[in-house]
């Protein structure tokens, strides 16, 4: 993660503040009535999960068992709907027969983990939750910070029907993947970018559309940004990169977005995955593929060696464990030498 989260007050300098997440308070309380002539009362870790029917209901960009968004966006759509069941009765495949599959002489696996995910494949999917979140909105609620028509990116004049097109996936894709390639960032950057995009969506009560979503999807991009790369990019070098934007427009509209988003910029570890997985299964859906290649001696000895470095690290944990206390609890794992009586 990084250590930067802030606005850049000028172009020529920017002042690193220590980053400091902001924890949010449960929306919900489990009260237990104790009496005094029990003791103590030890929390069950039990009632410490969130219940079902609460995680439903809760932001999905903070509690790792409440469904995405834009995955419940896409399982809706008509025309995704439509093209599988039509595959499905005709038994057809949904797109050309490229699917890699392994053998006894041949294995085949992906450049993609959620520790260190396939950068191109990661934007494409990014950028198609962005598409149906646009598609298939629920209505047109936007800021004017947002606004395309009252803050442009660029001196060309914004055509008068820009509030009403939707964007292609393909103008979506080409937007991020420029950002993210002139500012040199990772592939786990865009799965934050899109955990702080629906936190938005979801804190601010708007809905992304044509007229506001370069500027929303930039916003989550610089923030995303600063908060997980070490070397965050300034807000002057996004002026450099979009070109007729200022510095002063940029500093506004982080300012907004981290107010909107009521400075909660901590993405825990079962969130990340859980959008992560999410991304593989829309990338599913609509025949995007992750790229497979052949497992290599080099790519095999060197998943050997990452596993033996997990094993060796778990072994050294379990020591430490056992020499802290030789409880009941721990004398399951304890193996001894075979007594010899004579």
């Amino acid at each position: 993660m990084g250590n930067t989260v802030s606005c850049c007050v000028s172009p020529e300098e920017s002042p690193k503040l220590p980053r400091q997440p902001v924890d949010r308070h449960e929306d919900y309380q489990i009260i237990t009535d104790v009496s005094d002539d029990t003791g103590p009362y030890l929390q069950h870790i039990s009632d410490r999960e969130v219940p079902d029917e609460l995680a439903q209901e809760s932001n999905p960009s903070d509690h790792a068992r409440a469904s995405t968004i834009f995955l419940c966006k896409s399982q809706t759509d008509s025309e995704l709907r439509d093209k599988r069941k039509s595959n499905h009765i005709n038994h057809t495949s949904p797109g050309p027969l490229s699917k890699k599959y392994s053998s006894c002489s041949t294995i085949f696996i992906d450049d993609s983990t959620v520790s260190q995910p396939n950068l191109k494949s990661t934007i494409k999917c990014v950028t198609l939750a962005i598409y149906y979140h646009i598609k298939n909105r629920d209505s047109d609620r936007s800021l004017d910070i947002f606004d395309e028509k009252m803050h442009p990116l660029s001196r060309e004049q914004v055509p008068d029907n820009y509030s009403v097109m939707d964007p292609e996936h393909k103008l979506i894709y080409r937007f991020v993947r420029t950002l993210f390639s002139a500012a040199q960032l990772t592939a786990e950057c865009a799965i934050v970018t899109l955990v702080y995009l629906e936190r938005l969506l979801t804190y601010a009560e708007i809905d992304i559309c044509p007229c506001n979503w370069k500027r929303i999807v930039l916003g989550a991009i610089l923030l995303a940004s600063k908060v997980w790369d070490d070397q965050a990019v300034w807000n002057v070098d996004y002026c450099q990169i979009l070109k007729d934007i200022t510095v002063e427009d940029m500093n506004e509209m982080e300012r907004h977005f981290l107010e909107l988003l009521q400075f909660n910029i901590n993405v825990p570890a079962s969130v990340y995955a859980k959008y992560y997985f999410d991304l593989r299964s829309l990338a599913e859906d609509n025949n995007l593929l992750f790229p497979l290649e052949p497992l290599s001696n080099e790519r095999a000895q060197k998943l050997e060696a990452i596993s033996r470095l997990c094993e060796d690290k778990y072994k050294d944990l379990s020591r430490a464990a056992m020499r802290r206390s030789f409880s009941a609890d721990n004398l399951v794992g304890i193996r001894r030498s075979n007594a010899v009586l004579s």
